[in-house]
């Protein structure tokens, strides 16, 4: 075993995010960890490293156990060059070898203790092979390479790098210390799709013990064997072995049994009241007696009341219980615009750019943009970050203008557009407020249809929108796109920031929907699914890609950034 949690407790003040979490990690168990933004994944990476205590239970590691953690911030390293950090990396595998060099020498000048020093001597060859430190060389090449970080100048400080540099390099050094147990907090940000597949790989043939935190379903997929999801609203852990395939199979059968043992239960309820309004009082015992004798007919009509007594009595004990703890009713399917008849866009080209240009200062990020959407358009951008891919959406939404060109909205059109920054949601307003601008309706109906989808619960509509995790707030605009009618969707990272169950709702729902779609997303499942034709973002020029995402990743290489 290498390392094993026992009822870890974990609170933020009054918000308990971790409760009497247990589970055990052995040699090469690759362990997938999720669950929505906020339910404590990546603090119980802490807890289990030691940055964060936790405030009930415990963590035992094995002995003489190495543990390699990747954080999502890196800032410990940012005062070091890149050449330290890479020789630091190693610093343990040295002192493996030192260690056997020292055994070796030891082994020249033993009398009697030869047997033990060959027992140490062992041991301690035999971790640093099981670690990779025999072809050390060999495999800081291939890391490097393919981690696309290999021409990086060594003697540069890390804080010098960009964001995704700074990323690939603190993976590479943790790839190559080859720890007796990995722990990764979102290893795929900052890497384009070649560097994905590459990690991929090294990841599903890596020898040790991994748990690691994902939003990528492709990846879990590709790197573990079975998954651990925190639960939002409990901080309990539950398990599901297999891939992230097994896991959203599972889930989708727990879904459908939720949904038949809730319409069970509510059909038995409605039984149970039908009886105790006396309802089923008509029995065959209460016909009249044949021999007209009074005191039969008296003695059997009792008979019957009795019986019916009981059966009300134990049917009123029957509801108390199931009223007492009921199924709760399971959300409502997702739908975005189940009224939108795409025959409405009478417009051939729903949405046209022409000759689109924006620059900030002397960095021009779009230069003679021209396209036109079709009435069933489903288009996907993708670039490497700052490439001018959101500004491109902002635009196209009449969020800001381009320096130069227009944009030609059919008059038919209504956009429904999911900004990846969220600043089209009002912080002072509550949930509530934003969700229903625009709507019409009672108010008491607007909450019950928002509720109905149980993205929220009833206290959750009152909070203040700038005190929402970034979770809940892309679930607002979920909600908002299902409820303003939209017929043309413009989407920056659908797939962000939401649990999986969500997800794979709102996925389908995007499936569903007739209308065009124009898409940014770095999701390789979500572009696989649901792209007919890929544009990419470079250099301020627009590449288009029809065909989807195996032409693309044919003639690119996967290559973005």
């Amino acid at each position: 075993m290498l390392l094993s949690l026992s009822n870890i407790s974990k609170f933020y003040g009054e918000k308990q995010v971790l409760k009497d979490v247990s589970f055990s990690l052995y040699p090469g168990d690759h362990v997938g960890l999720v669950g929505a933004n906020g339910a404590g994944k990546s603090t119980l990476l802490k807890v289990i490293v030691g940055n964060v205590a936790p405030d009930g239970g415990h963590v035992t590691a094995a002995h003489n156990i190495e543990i390699g953690y990747l954080p999502q911030t890196l800032a410990d390293a940012a005062e070091k060059s890149v050449d330290d950090l890479l020789q630091e990396s190693l610093r343990s595998l040295r002192q493996l070898e030192a260690q056997m060099r020292d055994l070796e020498g030891r082994m020249t000048h033993a009398n009697g203790a030869l047997d033990a020093i060959l027992a140490d001597y062992t041991e301690i060859s035999e971790r640093f092979e099981r670690r990779g430190g025999y072809d050390l060389d060999y495999r800081l090449e291939i890391v490097l390479s393919g981690l696309a970080v290999a021409d990086i100048d060594r003697s540069r400080r890390v804080s010098t790098l960009s964001g995704g540099e700074k990323t690939r390099i603190c993976l590479a050094a943790l790839l190559l210390c080859a720890p007796d147990l990995l722990l990764l907090d979102e290893p795929t940000n900052h890497l384009d799709f070649a560097a994905l597949e590459w990690l991929e790989a090294y990841l599903h043939d890596y020898g040790g013990g991994m748990l690691v935190v994902s939003h990528d379903r492709h990846f879990l997929n590709g790197t573990v064997t079975s998954l651990l999801e925190v639960d939002e609203h409990t901080g309990q852990v539950k398990s599901y072995t297999g891939n992230y395939d097994a896991y959203a199979e599972v889930k989708a059968l727990e879904r459908i049994k939720w949904a038949a043992a809730y319409d069970q239960q509510q059909e038995e309820i409605h039984e149970l009241r039908q009886i105790i309004k006396g309802k089923a009082r008509q029995v065959a015992h209460n016909r009249a007696p044949r021999d007209g004798d009074k005191y039969v007919k008296h003695f059997k009509r009792e008979r019957v009341e009795t019986a019916i007594a009981r059966n009300v009595s134990a049917a009123e004990e029957r509801l108390r219980r199931l009223e007492a703890d009921p199924i709760p009713e399971p959300p409502q399917r997702l739908i975005i615009n189940p009224n939108f008849n795409p025959q409405t866009l009478t417009s051939a080209s729903p949405l046209t750019a022409s000759q689109l240009r924006k620059a900030y200062g002397d960095e021009i990020v779009l230069d003679d943009v021209t396209f036109a959407l079709s009435a069933s358009s489903r288009v996907v951008i993708v670039g490497p970050n700052g490439a001018g891919k959101s500004t491109l959406l902002r635009i196209l939404a009449g969020i800001d203008s381009a320096d130069q060109g227009e944009v030609t909205r059919a008059g038919s059109v209504i956009i429904g557009y999911l900004d990846q920054e969220q600043e089209t949601l009002d912080p002072s307003l509550t949930l509530f407020e934003v969700y229903r601008q625009g709507l019409t309706g009672h108010f008491e109906e607007i909450k019950a249809a928002l509720l109905r989808y149980h993205l929220f619960t009833w206290p959750d509509l009152m909070k203040k929108v700038g005190a929402l995790s970034i979770g809940q707030k892309r679930k607002l605009q979920i909600a908002r796109l299902m409820a303003v009618g939209a017929n043309l969707l413009l989407l920056d990272e659908p797939t962000n920031h939401i649990s999986f169950d969500v997800l794979e709702e709102f996925e389908a729902a995007l499936l569903d929907f007739p209308g065009p779609v124009l898409a940014v997303s770095h999701d390789r499942r979500f572009i696989q699914r649901f792209a007919d034709e890929i544009w990419e973002v470079r250099d301020g020029k627009l590449i288009r890609y029809p065909g989807g995402w195996e032409v693309y990743r044919e003639v690119t290489g996967g290559r973005i950034a």
